[in-house]
């Protein structure tokens, strides 16, 4: 069985990503065939500065080796060092309509919040299924906003079967049960995020116990003093549900925990475990980023890895097509 995803290159990774996404990366290596990939031809979509770039290629490397991506175990590699990435995104392109883009949802949230639309930007979606059907990947971790583009990437491949034979597997969405979309400390109304509208709504991995505890004292929460989740709690059902997950316990066993302790004494518990949980990756971090060199190396070592397979798919996708061999 095989597992592929992606996350762009930003140099931070916030909390979010990693509960949401990235310890279940770590997770699926011990039973799955694991490609992960850093999608640096998804960035482009929108402006980057090339230096910028690079560094933030090379920290975001460093901290997936911290959290624990294994090399040996699992492909890590650019995006942008398989070329079949792009390759078969055109000829997927060709398959899909100008329609079927346009409803992408996020999409129209990118193109308000950049000002302009290009044509890297709208197709973006139709390059996310090239990444998973080159590995022909049974399972695909996906979050809530990113079902969309996986039912277009199902779409594609079963078109594709259709009409020129039985060349893709048809993937299935791999959803974390508990911790999938953790929100912003300000705003629990919205998915915690790079972008968010108040520096404090993130926890980055990389940061210092005293940012940690200023910005979990600082967090929103709800009215009264009740530590309980609910749907009438968004604010306190979050900062629950990071607690629970980090300390290992159920959120009811969260909620039993802190009942009668209010708020405070919640916050100040919940901002210990996050330090202590995240020291033993901020060490890991610093030990590998200091050495580049062997990013380097880890990543194309992965890229050999992902290459062959990606090779073999876009061959078949070429003979299906009617292209001639070269």
């Amino acid at each position: 069985m095989r597992i592929l995803s992606g996350i762009q290159p930003s140099g931070e990774i916030h909390l979010g990503n990693y509960i949401g996404a990235l310890r279940h990366w770590v997770a699926s290596q011990e039973e799955l065939e694991s490609f992960y990939l850093l999608a640096d031809l998804h960035a482009i979509t929108v402006t980057q500065d090339p230096k910028a770039l690079r560094e933030r290629t090379l920290s975001t490397a460093a901290v997936l080796l911290a959290i624990g991506v294994d090399p040996a175990r699992s492909a890590l590699f650019l995006q942008s060092h398989v070329g079949e990435h792009a390759e078969l995104a055109w000829i997927l392109n060709c398959l899909t309509s100008f329609s079927e883009l346009q409803r992408m949802t996020q999409f129209k949230d990118k193109a308000n919040r950049e000002g302009t639309t290009t044509l890297g930007l709208f197709a973006y979606p139709v390059l996310q299924a090239a990444d998973i059907l080159l590995y022909q990947a049974d399972h695909v971790p996906v979050g809530e906003d990113q079902k969309q583009h996986l039912e277009l990437t199902r779409n594609l491949a079963s078109r594709f079967n259709t009409r020129f034979g039985a060349t893709f597997k048809i993937p299935q969405a791999a959803i974390a049960p508990a911790g999938a979309r953790i929100m912003d400390l300000q705003d629990p109304s919205k998915k915690m995020s790079k972008s968010g509208a108040s520096p404090d709504g993130a926890i980055w991995l990389t940061d210092t116990p005293d940012a940690i505890r200023k910005k979990i004292r600082g967090a929103v929460t709800d009215s009264g003093s009740e530590v309980k989740a609910s749907s009438r709690k968004p604010a306190v059902t979050n900062l629950l549900t990071i607690y629970s997950i980090l300390s290992n316990k159920s959120v009811h066993e969260s909620e039993q925990e802190f009942a009668g302790a209010g708020y405070a004494r919640f916050k100040d518990a919940l901002a210990e475990t996050l330090i202590a949980y995240l020291q033993p990756i901020q060490n890991r971090f610093r030990d590998v980023a200091s050495d580049r060199g062997e990013i380097v190396r880890v990543l194309h070592r992965g890229a050999e890895k992902a290459r062959a397979i990606a090779a073999h798919t876009l061959d078949a996708v070429k003979q299906s097509i009617g292209f001639l061999p070269r």
